[in-house]
C-alpha cells in the first residue's frame, strides 16, 4: 500500500519540485493533502503556489489548506531574495482554479491523524515547523500516532544557510522546531549537509529540460531562476536543491545515509539562534531523538527525479 503523506510546505521552488515528485509516485506515496505555511513568503502566496503545482501535475483532487501566517513567538522573516516576489518566480503558471480549503491547515493535521489508524501518516515537511508544532501544542496526542516526521532543515557540517549558525527552515521558528525536536515522533532529518551535495548542474537541469513535457519545463525554468542566488553565494557548477531530498528520501532511502544521534535546537543565543546542535559523535550523552542524514547520491537522486517528472503532464 502507498504510505500515507500530508505535506507541509512554503513553495518555494525545491518545495514545489518536491511536491512534483511526491505526487509523480502515487504507487509508493498517497499524498492526502498540502498544508501551506509562512516561510519563503507568506502563507497567503504560499497556499497559492501550492495549488498552482498541483493543478500542474494533473491532481486537482489534492486539498490544500492555510496553516500558521507567521512563527510562534518571532517576527517572520522571509526570501523573496531567493526564490522571488512570488517565491515561485520563473515558470509562467496561471492561477489556480481550485479552491482554498476553508479548514485551517493545523486543524487538518490534528483531525487527519486523529481519525487515522496510529503509525499510518507520515508528515513532510519543506518549510518553518510552525504548524506541525502549533499542532503538537494544540492536541499533544498526535504526536504517538505519527509514523514519521520527515523534514528538509538544519544543518551541521555545513553550518548555515541563512545566518552563519542556522538554517533558513529551523531559523525562522527556532521554538517551533524545539517543540518538534522534543516530541517524541520518529524523525528524519535532511539537512544542508545533504542537500548541498544534491547540485542542479547545467546538465542535470538540460536533462529535465528535455523530458519535453509542461512539468519538466516548469522546473526548468523554476530551478534556472531560484539557483541565480546560490549561483553566485558559492561559486559551485551547480545549486543545491533542499526540499526533494525529503521525497526521494521515502522513495530511495538507500540513496541518503547517517546516523541516529541527538540534535537540539538553540533558541536564546543572539549569536547562533536557530542552529542545529547534533551531536553527532554521542559525545554529550543525551538522548537520541532522530536519523540525522549525512550523505546523499546526487546521481542516483537526479535520475529518480527525471524519471519521475516524465510520468506528469
Amino acid at each position: 500500500m502507498p504510505r500515507k503523506i500530508i505535506i507541509d510546505t512554503d513553495p518555494g521552488q525545491d518545495d514545489a519540485v518536491a511536491i512534483l515528485l511526491a505526487l509523480a509516485s502515487p504507487e509508493e506515496l498517497d499524498v492526502l493533502g498540502i498544508v501551506a505555511v509562512a516561510g519563503n513568503v507568506g502563507v497567503a502566496q504560499n497556499a497559492i503556489n501550492a495549488r498552482k503545482v498541483v493543478e500542474l501535475a494533473g491532481r486537482p483532487d489534492i486539498p490544500v489548506f492555510a496553516g500558521c501566517s507567521r512563527p510562534l513567538r518571532r517576527h517572520l522573516v522571509t526570501a523573496e531574495h531567493v526564490h522571488g516576489q512570488t517565491g515561485l518566480d520563473g515558470p509562467n503558471l496561471p492561477e489556480p482554479q481550485i479552491p482554498l480549503q476553508t479548514l485551517h491547515g493545523v486543524d487538518y493535521i490534528i483531525n487527519t491523524l486523529m481519525a487515522a489508524e496510529p503509525k499510518t501518516i507520515t508528515l513532510c515537511t519543506l518549510g518553518p515547523l510552525t504548524n506541525i508544532a502549533l499542532a503538537l501544542i494544540k492536541q499533544p496526542a498526535i504526536a504517538e500516532r505519527i509514523a514519521e516526521i520527515v523534514m528538509m532543515g538544519g544543518a551541521y557540517f555545513e553550518v548555515g544557510n541563512i545566518t552563519p549558525a542556522a538554517e533558513f527552515n529551523i531559523y525562522v521558528d527556532p521554538e517551533a522546531a524545539d517543540v518538534v525536536m522534543r516530541c517524541g515522533a520518529p524523525i528524519t532529518i535532511l539537512p544542508l549537509d545533504v542537500t548541498h551535495q544534491i547540485q542542479s548542474t547545467p546538465e542535470r537541469l538540460a536533462a529535465i529540460k528535455a523530458i519535453g513535457n509542461q512539468s519538466g519545463a516548469a522546473v526548468h525554468a523554476m530551478l534556472t531562476f531560484s539557483e541565480t542566488f546560490d549561483l553566485k553565494k558559492y561559486g559551485w557548477t551547480g545549486a543545491p536543491l533542499h526540499d526533494p531530498t525529503v521525497i526521494a528520501h521515502l522513495l530511495q532511502p538507500e540513496l541518503f545515509e547517517g546516523r541516529h544521534c541527538n540534535v537540539t535546537i538553540e533558541t536564546s543565543s543572539e549569536l547562533t539562534v536557530g542552529m542545529t546542535v547534533v551531536d553527532y559523535w554521542h559525545v554529550t550523552g543525551r538522548a537520541k531523538n532522530a536519523t540525522y542524514l549525512r550523505n546523499g547520491n546526487a546521481d542516483g537522486f537526479y535520475k529518480l527525479l527525471t524519471e519521475r517528472l516524465a510520468r506528469l503532464p
